[in-house]
């Protein structure tokens, strides 16, 4: 069999081995026919939402299984095509079946990194807050550059993209922003994301064209939905209120109607400003801190598949998960899987499906790399 059939062949039957390994397969087959069981009895409909949590479950453990059985069954029927093909000397015949992989290949691995999407938060929508590390005009321009990336994300995946909340840095860039991306699996694909973010090329606020090296850090955590409960002490909270400082209309720029909230326990601290009223303000800020008080326990209890929360480390050497580096060279390379870009200018747009599915895959493996930071 030709090289590039068997290139094709070894990805499928990987993405197909990680699959089984994540769904636990032998345990992924008892429980769809527990769920299948408990769908037919009629008691199960008298909780509406004991019932969508089983419909739900359900529904993604049978894509996944169908899913993961279709392409064995392709994979199986191609592969004898081609060797009858070639037995036959039949080149054209070989051809097809060699695209039919190809495609097949883009296919498993589509169904794999969906597959991996069964967090107990994976469906909902998500916030990424992005935060300038220390370095002035340098890092804010930075952490402007890395809200834009995930917009960009965001809305080549036909996500819906709102500005939460946004603090402008002095000459350009942002000191902070928090994005809110809506729509089927934000959180899931987005979580791997946290991190402190790496940018080395040579400055344009530098007049001596100097190379610098930039710091930002992202923080990912998912909407919570009314099917999740989170339990906070209305005493452990500060609220307070201050002028919103970024451009609007009179009312927006004449009244304290942005607002802040710290949970004094955790010392988490959620704020926003994009509404021009003080009450829709505090709405949302209560909705990012029921998630971020979720997301916590979420690390919490899922410690050993979670990577380091980038909110709890310092954002500079050290802690970094990506580095971009625009000059002398091009490339993007991240730390954790070893996945590289040689077109920065293609991640920086959004083009960061790679990189999100190679850091899912690792949660799911544990395996770790070996991986040096580009210079």
């Amino acid at each position: 069999m030709r090289a590039e059939a068997q290139a094709h062949i070894d990805s499928i039957k990987d993405a197909l081995a990680l699959l089984r390994r994540f769904l636990d397969w032998d345990r992924a087959l008892r429980r769809l026919d527990e769920l299948n069981a408990r769908v037919e009895d009629q008691a199960l409909w008298n909780d509406p939402k004991a019932a969508q949590a089983v419909m739900r479950e359900r529904r993604r453990l049978d894509e996944a299984i169908t899913a993961t059985r279709a392409i064995e069954s392709e994979l199986n029927d191609t592969a004898e095509l081609i060797e009858m093909a070639e037995a036959e000397g039949d080149t054209e015949m070989e051809s097809e079946g060699v695209a039919a992989l190809a495609d097949l290949a883009r296919r498993a691995d589509t169904d794999k990194v969906k597959a991996l999407l069964a967090g107990e938060a994976d469906g909902n929508d998500t916030y990424i807050e992005v935060n300038a590390g220390a370095g002035g005009t340098e890092s804010q321009d930075w952490a402007g550059m890395l809200s834009r990336m995930y917009s960009r994300w965001g809305e080549r995946h036909g996500l819906k993209v709102e500005l939460i909340d946004q603090h402008s840095g002095e000459q350009a860039g942002i000191k902070s922003a928090t994005l809110l991306l809506k729509g089927e699996n934000a959180y899931g694909y987005a979580k791997t994301e946290s991190g402190v973010h790496r940018l080395v090329r040579i400055s344009p606020y530098d007049s001596a064209a100097r190379r610098h090296t930039s710091f930002a850090s992202v923080w990912v955590y998912p909407v919570v939905d009314d099917n999740i409960d989170v339990e906070y002490n209305e005493s452990d909270l500060r609220i307070d209120t201050y002028r919103a400082s970024g451009a609007g209309g009179q009312h927006i720029n004449t009244t304290d109607s942005a607002v802040r909230i710290t949970h004094i326990p955790t010392g988490i601290v959620v704020q926003c400003q994009n509404q021009r009223s003080q009450h829709k303000n505090k709405a949302e800020a209560y909705n990012q801190l029921r998630a971020r008080l979720y997301e916590r326990e979420l690390a919490i209890r899922e410690a050993a598949a979670n990577a380091e929360n980038a909110g709890k480390t310092d954002i500079g050497w050290g802690h970094q998960i990506r580095s971009y580096v625009l000059q002398p060279y091009q490339m993007v390379k991240d730390l954790r899987t070893g996945v590289t870009s040689s077109s920065p200018s293609d991640v920086l747009d959004g083009d960061l499906d790679a990189f999100m599915a190679a850091a899912l895959s690792q949660r799911v493996t544990g395996e770790t790399v070996e991986v040096e930071d580009v210079e």
